[in-house]
């Protein structure tokens, strides 16, 4: 008898499911966002999360590089593109992108991670550029840029097609696809919040591109905006069946929606509960998917600590600069980051084991230099 074998109000037989390994349906999905003990949720996600990854909690060593916030989109819920009253636009050249890479050239990264908006002046060649300016700058680091959103706009302003678009960023060096760009893959939120961006059907086009020319991608869901709870289950099935169909997502990052800044400023800020739920429900849901992220920046650091027991097998990184959530000025500046020294720190206090990886989930052996001081503490999102 498991340490799970008991009574679970009201889904024992999703407990008995979860215990076989079978694979749980739609109306399951539903029912665990709607149970009313958290704790019984979270602790099925992490018999899953256990079964795969025992005790071990990744991160990686990462840079983000934001390079334009014009946008075409006007999206409800963003708070990053540039428009009356702020913030305002900018739009990086390659020599400030080279810049900004050269910036943290000291600090030991294995991963930068490139988005921005979707500006219909920036030409073609920029992106590929873009590309290889970071290469040149540190050879060897996994570029993963561009949402599904961003590569239509690159290949309409190439007059190429998707698969083109993707090949030629690919032998640019393109290594990997990040996952937003569709939020939540339901008809209604799309006409309601981002009826301009393309639909689920045109970003699932985008995905299948990738995975036909071996370009792995990760998975994301922006949640606690408009959507309902069949929404989001919905969007998880979807992603599963993909998943079943490709194999090439790696990752699965539920993203909390802020509401700060954007048009939807009236909706209450995303709970705990809130958070813990959908990584929870990801884990147990996406059984396909051998990661589930708790992105700290967008959870906090403390609340990520927390979802390693409720599915969450991954922090993400450092981060060294993000500013698509929140406004640079609000809180000090668009600095946030947490030291690797913090992020084993978080892992150990949580009671995990930390595991440094690259962008493909290998594990970097540990280095006992880099090591927490014994009695520190986990610092606050740098800023300044």
């Amino acid at each position: 008898m498991t340490a799970l074998a008991r009574e679970f109000t009201g889904i024992e037989d999703i407990r008995e499911k979860v215990e076989r390994g079978e694979r749980l349906s739609f109306e399951d999905g539903v029912r665990l966002y709607r149970h009313p003990n958290l704790s019984e949720v979270g602790a099925l996600a992490n018999l899953v999360r256990e079964r795969k990854h025992g005790d071990k909690a990744y991160y990686v060593r990462n840079q983000h590089i934001n390079y334009t916030n014009i946008c075409n989109k006007f999206c409800k819920f963003c708070s990053f593109y540039a428009k009356k009253g702020g913030p305002e636009p900018y739009e990086m050249s390659l020599e400030e992108v080279r810049r900004v890479v050269r910036k943290y050239k000291d600090i030991r990264i294995t991963e930068i991670h490139s988005v921005g908006g979707i500006n219909p002046r920036i030409p073609y060649e920029y992106y590929l550029d873009f590309i290889r300016v970071i290469k040149e700058e540190r050879p060897g680091i996994h570029v993963k840029a561009f949402t599904a959103v961003e590569i239509v706009q690159i290949a309409e302003v190439g007059k190429k097609s998707i698969e083109e678009t993707l090949a030629d960023l690919k032998e640019a060096g393109l290594d990997s696809l990040p996952g937003g760009g569709i939020e939540v893959l339901s008809d209604r939120v799309h006409r309601e919040l981002f009826g301009r961006k393309l639909n689920g059907e045109e970003w699932k086009r985008v995905a299948r591109a990738a995975a036909a020319l071996g370009l792995p991608q990760y998975a994301t869901m922006l949640y606690g905006h408009i959507e309902t709870v069949e929404e989001r289950v919905d969007h998880l099935i979807q992603l599963r069946e993909l998943q079943d169909e490709t194999g090439h997502f790696l990752c699965m990052t539920p993203l909390s929606f802020h509401p700060e800044k954007t048009e939807l400023e009236h909706i209450p800020m995303p709970t705990g509960e809130m958070d813990l739920r959908n990584i929870a429900v990801s884990r147990l849901l996406l059984d396909n998917f051998d990661h589930i992220k708790s992105f700290w920046i967008m959870n906090t650091p403390a609340i990520t600590q927390i979802a390693l027991w409720y599915g969450a097998d991954d922090c993400d990184g450092t981060v060294l600069e993000y500013e698509i959530t929140y406004e640079p000025g609000k809180y000090g500046y668009k600095n946030q980051a947490l030291t690797p020294e913090n992020m084993r720190y978080m892992i150990r206090e949580a009671g995990r084991t930390p595991v440094e990886r690259d962008s493909h989930y290998n594990e970097i052996p540990y280095d006992e230099e880099d090591d927490t001081p014994r009695g520190s503490r986990i610092p606050l999102p740098v800023v300044g």
